[in-house]
């Protein structure tokens, strides 16, 4: 079993260090006892190389993408390396023991391959991204709602204004975030502080919309 644990207390001996460590939202103790476990491995975050919570993002993504296109997680994993590296350049990468940087870009890799494809994760993809204004980006670019993933529709933060014709405003810097019809709704009824505290999410400058929609 791997968890992601937090040391909230430590304290040096004779013998070494004592540690008091924390596994949220689990309760293990039974299991302690009924097997009789007293040794663990542990990994420790020393900042450099990837972290425990981008290997646990990056695998959940894998995990939620396998499902979707019924291949094996190991096999998806593969496939998703090699596509990293055909979008990226980058050199081939080892979960295990690249650096964050390199664990940054390969999260975004994923992720902006599930936004491309639909593919439905089962947790927010906010909670999954290492780089959120990135994140925001590709949601707008492939018209998925940045909460929840599902079809979405530009929402912007800055009001155009009553009575201004919509297509005809130059909107290119203005604060955009696309938004499913629920959430776009739940944003106009909470506003831009409270939604932004409640999602975690917020709008961004992207002159390519408007350019794109002139060129059209």
């Amino acid at each position: 079993m791997h968890k992601l644990v937090r040391l909230s207390k430590y304290k040096e001996t004779e013998e070494g260090t004592e540690l008091l460590v924390m596994i949220p939202g689990c309760r293990i103790g039974e299991i302690l006892v009924s097997k009789n476990i007293c040794q663990a491995e542990m990994r420790f975050d020393d900042g450099r190389h990837i972290s425990a919570e981008q290997r646990k993002k990056a695998y959940a993504t894998i995990r939620d993408i396998a499902d979707y296109t019924g291949y094996l997680p190991e096999e998806q994993k593969e496939w998703l390396k090699y596509l990293h590296i055909s979008r990226t350049g980058a050199e081939y990468i080892s979960l295990s023991n690249c650096t964050m940087d390199q664990a940054r870009e390969f999260i975004n890799t994923i992720l902006e391959y599930a936004l491309e494809n639909g593919i439905p994760l089962s947790d927010f993809a906010i909670d999954r991204t290492d780089d959120i204004d990135r994140y925001l980006y590709y949601c707008l670019m492939n018209k998925r709602c940045a909460v929840c993933g599902r079809d979405g529709e530009i929402h912007h933060e800055d009001a155009i204004g009553m009575g201004n014709d919509r297509r005809k405003v130059d909107d290119r810097y203005h604060k955009k975030i696309c938004l499913c019809r629920l959430h776009h709704t739940i944003a106009h009824e909470k506003g831009v502080e409270d939604f932004r505290d409640a999602y975690k999410v917020y709008g961004i400058v992207v002159k390519e919309l408007e350019d794109e929609k002139q060129q059209s």
